[in-house]
C-alpha cells in the first residue's frame, strides 16, 4: 500500500536504483549477498554504502569494481576483515572509509548507564530486573 516500488531481490532493486544502502543483519543468506552481479547491476554511476556488517558486500569484487571504475562510490564504516581494510580503498578518490561507530552515541551510552544503574538498584533490592 506503499507509494514505492517492491523489489523480490537485490539484483532487481540494484537494477533499479542509483545508490544501495546496506543496512541488514548478517545471516547465512545475506553474507556475500550483494556481489559481481549485484554490483554489475548497479552501474557505473551508482553509489554503495554498507553500515550493516562487512561480510554482506564481496569485498574482493567491491575493490575491483571501485578501482576499475564499474561503479561510482562506496560509503563503508564495515569491513570484511575488520579492523583490516582492503588498502587498495585508501587510494581511491570516490571511497569515503570510517569506524564503524553504530550505536555509539552519548543517547545510547546515557541509556545504557541509565539501565545498568537501574537492573543493579533492582537486583539489590531483590526486584525483577528490568532488562
Amino acid at each position: 500500500s506503499l507509494p514505492y516500488p517492491f523489489y523480490s531481490n537485490v539484483h532487481e532493486l540494484a537494477a533499479n536504483n542509483d545508490a544501495l544502502i546496506i543496512c541488514c543483519a548478517l545471516t547465512d543468506q545475506t553474507h556475500h549477498m550483494i556481489n559481481k552481479e549485484v554490483l554489475s547491476a548497479l552501474g557505473r554511476e551508482a553509489v554503495i554504502v554498507n553500515v550493516g556488517r562487512g561480510a554482506i558486500v564481496d569485498e574482493k569484487e567491491l575493490v575491483r569494481f571501485l578501482v576499475h571504475g564499474e561503479i561510482g562510490g562506496a560509503g563503508l564504516d564495515v569491513f570484511e576483515n575488520e579492523p583490516h581494510v582492503p588498502k587498495e580503498l585508501f587510494a581511491l578518490d570516490n571511497v569515503v572509509l570510517s569506524p564503524h561507530k553504530a550505536v555509539h552515541t552519548t543517547e545510547s551510552f546515557q541509556s545504557s548507564n541509565e539501565f545498568m544503574l537501574a537492573n543493579l538498584e533492582a537486583f539489590f533490592s531483590n526486584k525483577p530486573l528490568l532488562t
